[in-house]
């Protein structure tokens, strides 16, 4: 695939949403406006309406839904740093993405408990 791909059409090519089970709640930015009325478990920030303004109390969930927003994602950037991770795949044997995306992940947690 070239270029760059919108969060919501990268959604829609892959159903990502689609296979994670309702009790588990899905928190996604902005980017994935519309995802609300396919999915009950899809948890959005509030988005301020045109001419409006957001309340203190929706700017309090804004800071709390961010604040747990950044731990994954300083945890992606950190299994990241492992570069086979964020390079393109070309190799053709069966699960090794999953495994290399399993072992990176292993190891960024063991970096985190050992420092």
């Amino acid at each position: 695939m070239k270029g760059k791909l919108h969060d919501k059409r990268f959604h829609d090519e892959d159903d990502i949403a689609g296979s994670v089970p309702d009790p588990i709640s899905i928190e996604v930015d902005l980017g994935f406006q519309g995802l609300q009325q396919q999915y009950d478990n899809i948890h959005l920030p509030h988005k301020k309406p045109r001419g409006g303004e957001v309340s203190d109390a929706q700017k309090q969930e804004n800071r709390l839904f961010s604040q747990s927003r950044v731990l994954c994602e300083n945890a992606f950037a950190g299994v990241k740093r492992y570069s086979a991770v964020s390079q393109v795949y070309r190799n053709r044997t069966k699960d090794f993405d999953d495994n290399l995306m399993l072992t990176a992940a292993g190891l960024w947690n063991f970096y985190l408990m050992a420092a």
